[in-house]
């Protein structure tokens, strides 16, 4: 019923979609382009329509009361950064104990221009040893869906290409917002070469 409902209104506004999730049980899910608040309306629509589950990680302090179970039926999975653990092995244990769960990380980490993206979504599914999904809205062409499963090899240049090839075409609602599909680890690694 929901899957309808949100195809239909998907429909209205004129989005198509095409190239469906795999099926499979966890990946990390990326959204880009990312330049409008309508991305995450759209997003969860997306979501509905093609009968996926997305959650999204947040610090535990939003899952304390009064509101946390609000958080937890919006999605959200609380994270817990103590004894020392990074935030990719805190996230690499939520893998670890859901066998199945996607999990939206937002490459961009803003709506504005960035130089680059953002590498946790990169380091949390090598880390967890999982795949990347890329999901997009194409403004341009009003289409949504996802590429292929990219499973992190640890040459992120080349996992990075692979990325770059699908979100090459696509537009977000504001293009000049969108900045490159490059991560500061290769605009390091650029610099140094010099």
């Amino acid at each position: 019923m929901f899957a309808r409902l949100a195809k239909s209104i998907l429909t209205l506004f004129g989005w198509r979609l095409e190239a469906p999730p795999p099926e499979l049980n966890q990946y990390v899910l990326i959204a880009a382009p990312h330049t409008s608040n309508w991305d995450f309306p759209l997003m969860i629509l997306c979501a509905m329509a093609f009968r996926i589950k997305i959650r999204w990680l947040g610090k535990k302090s939003l899952f304390d009361p009064p509101f946390g179970w609000l958080m937890q039926a919006m999605g959200g999975l609380p994270v817990r950064r103590s004894g020392g653990h990074s935030q990719v092995d805190s996230i690499r244990q939520v893998f670890a104990d859901n066998p199945k769960l996607i999990v939206a990380v937002p490459p961009e980490g803003t709506r504005d221009h960035t130089a680059h993206w953002r590498s946790g979504f990169y380091h949390i599914a090598h880390g967890a040893n999982v795949p990347i999904v890329g999901s997009y809205l194409d403004y341009s062409q009003k289409r949504a869906g996802f590429g292929d499963p990219l499973y992190p090899t640890g040459n992120i240049s080349a996992d990075m290409d692979v990325l770059r090839s699908l979100y090459a075409p696509m537009h977000g609602k504001y293009p000049e917002k969108s900045g490159a599909i490059k991560l500061r680890e290769e605009m390091e690694s650029d610099t140094g070469s010099d």
